[in-house]
C-alpha cells in the first residue's frame, strides 16, 4: 500500500502539524503518512505529534531543507483535539550539551554487552525531550556511523532533527572506512576539540 503523502515543504508551524493531525484522523484504516518539510523544527513538532499518540515516527534528511517524516498507523486514530496540534509547537528541541562516541561499545566487559548497549544508548538519545546539540564519533566509536551499523536509523532520524553528527577522518581512514560513512560529516581534531570547549556539557558513554 502506498503511503499518504503530507506536503507541508515551506511551511511553518502548526502548519505541517495540523495537516499531519488531518491526515492521521482521516485514516479509516491501516497504512502509513510520509510527511515532507524543510527544516528541523518541523521535524521535532511532527514527531512529538506522533509520539503523543502512541505512534513511531522514523525521520530522514534527504538533502538540505527536504526532509522526510514516516508514521506508521495500526489502527484509526481518535479525532484530536483543536488545542493539540498547537500544543506540540515548540522551539528547537536540541540543548547545550555535546555527546561523544569514543568505542563501537558501551562500558567494559563483555564486547557483544558492551554493543548492545551502545546502541540502546544511541536509541535512548531519539528518545530525548531535548537533543543533543552534536554527537562526535572517533576511535573505535567511528564504525557506528558506517554501512551496517544497527544504529544509522537512530541517527539519521536525530540528524534530520538537527543533531549535528560529525565523525573523525582520521578514525575512519585508520579502520579503512572512509568510503563507508553512512550519515553525518566527516571531522577534523581541530573541528572535534572545538565543539567540545564550546559544549555547555559532555556526556560520553
Amino acid at each position: 500500500m502506498e503511503p499518504i503523502v503530507v506536503n507541508a515543504v515551506g511551511e511553518q508551524c502548526p502548519i505541517p502539524v495540523v495537516k499531519t493531525a488531518k491526515a492521521l484522523e482521516a485514516m479509516t484504516g491501516p497504512g502509513a503518512l510520509e510527511i515532507h518539510v524543510d527544516n528541523e523544527i518541523a521535524v521535532q513538532n511532527v514527531s512529538r505529534l506522533a509520539s503523543g499518540k502512541g505512534l513511531q515516527a522514523v525521520s530522514e534528511k534527504l538533502e538540505e531543507k527536504h526532509f522526510i517524516i514516516r508514521i506508521a498507523v495500526d489502527t484509526p486514530l481518535s479525532p484530536a483535539k483543536p488545542q493539540e496540534a498547537e500544543a506540540v509547537c515548540t522551539p528547537d528541541a536540541r540543548g547545550d550539551f555535546v555527546v561523544a562516541v569514543s568505542s563501537a561499545g558501551m562500558g567494559s566487559g563483555d564486547d557483544e554487552l558492551g554493543r548492545t548497549l551502545m546502541k540502546g544508548f544511541i536509541f535512548a538519545l531519539t528518545q530525548l525531550e531535548k537533543l543533543p546539540k552534536t554527537i562526535l564519533f572517533y576511535n573505535g566509536g567511528a564504525a557506528i556511523t558506517t554501512e551496517g551499523s544497527v544504529s544509522l536509523e537512530d541517527l539519521r532520524s536525530l540528524e534530520a532533527q538537527g543533531v549535528e553528527i560529525m565523525t573523525c577522518g582520521t578514525c575512519l581512514n585508520y579502520y579503512g572506512l572512509t568510503d563507508k560513512l553512512a550519515v553525518g560529516s566527516v571531522s577534523n581534531m581541530y573541528t572535534i576539540v572545538e565543539t567540545l570547549a564550546r559544549a555547555g556539557k559532555v556526556i560520553r558513554p
